[in-house]
């Protein structure tokens, strides 16, 4: 079976500096694979290196089809979106204005069509909708960052650590929405998550890295279960 998303000996680059090297892995179609490492192991630079957003070599390919080389909007249109550390919303926009940006690859009357989809995922949104995005909390700013990404549509989407600056109620909130979005959307995810007790508890696989190189992977309950990660990144 051919996977959703296949990576084979990415490595990347800004300028000089290397980044990655020689990393492959692959994501299932409605699969979710979560990569874990210290700050600075290369983590989101893999995700930019998926969308077209730094140099790379190696093979990328969505269903098939290789989309390395391609311009960052063609991926989008292929399918991949990214929900980026930082949410990446507009602040001075308000929740519509947001969304309606957010699935500007599609015709607007489609993409509002899918509106009341996002509102049954994220309630608070149709409460705000009228709001400025920058008036809304940690959390709301992140479920809107999450609906802009679903408003495309995507067979693939990337989340930058969505947990990021997050109470720990809020975070257990999204990850049970992320679930649902899973289950319904039939979306694969590829998770980039500082909380490896959650990225590993909601994802199937997982993947190690350490300055640019896997340095482990396997099933999320046997990575769980290694003693060197659980002191490393799981704290116990």
């Amino acid at each position: 079976m051919t996977a959703l998303l296949e990576v084979k000996d990415l490595h990347a680059a800004y300028g000089e500096t290397r980044v990655l090297h020689g990393i492959s892995f692959s994501v299932q179609s409605s699969g979710v694979v979560a990569l874990l490492g210290a700050n600075g192991a290369g983590k989101t630079t893999t995700l930019r290196a998926i969308c077209g957003a730094v140099r790379t070599s190696g093979t990328i390919t969505l269903q098939g089809q290789r989309i390395d080389g391609k311009q960052t909007e063609d991926i989008v249109r292929l399918g991949v979106a990214q929900v980026p550390e930082g949410r990446g919303t507009f602040m001075e926009l308000t929740v519509e204005e947001n969304m309606k940006l957010g699935a500007y690859t599609r015709p607007a009357r489609l993409a509002t069509e899918d509106f009341p989809r996002m509102f049954d995922y994220f309630p608070r949104l149709k409460e705000r909708f009228r709001q400025q995005a920058g008036t809304l909390s940690g959390g709301e700013q992140q479920m809107l960052a999450i609906a802009r990404a679903l408003l495309l549509r995507p067979k693939l989407l990337l989340l930058d650590e969505p947990s990021f600056g997050l109470a720990p109620l809020i975070v257990q909130e999204i990850f049970q929405i992320l679930r649902r979005i899973r289950d319904e959307e039939k979306v694969g995810i590829l998770l980039v998550e500082q909380n490896a007790a959650i990225a590993l508890a909601f994802a199937e696989e997982a993947y190690v890295l350490e300055t640019g190189r896997i340095v482990m992977s396997g099933t999320s309950a046997a990575i769980m279960q290694d003693e060197g990660i659980r002191r490393s990144y799981l704290g116990y």
